[in-house]
């Protein structure tokens, strides 16, 4: 889990990047109980057993927002390269729907 979290604070959180997160915890999970697919066993009931097995536990999701805003909270307070380029604004604009920004997730 911890090659998966390398680097996740630069992450744009969309809802397609978030299923993805949830479904590979849940890979991991069905691989450490050594579950199969074949098997028919909903998230839910892998979730109690785990929670059983290695007790209350921070799902990905939670850990990868976590670590959004304590690197928000590092780079803000410093002087460095990296806020200067988090405050940076670029003229001009794109067609198109807005994308989801970094920043974005941090407010939410």
């Amino acid at each position: 889990m911890l090659i998966f979290l390398y680097a996740c604070e630069t992450w744009t959180l969309n809802t397609d990047i978030e299923r993805r997160i949830r479904a590979m915890e849940m890979r991991c999970y069905r691989r450490l109980l050594g579950i199969l697919y074949k098997d028919h066993i909903t998230n839910e009931e892998v979730s109690r057993r785990i929670k059983n097995a290695i007790g209350p536990h921070v799902d990905l999701l939670t850990i990868v927002r976590q670590r959004k805003l304590k690197w928000y909270g590092h780079t803000t307070r410093s002087s460095g390269l990296a806020k200067i380029i988090m405050e940076a604004t670029v003229n001009g604009g794109r067609r198109g729907r807005q994308k989801k920004r970094w920043e974005d997730n941090i407010r939410e």
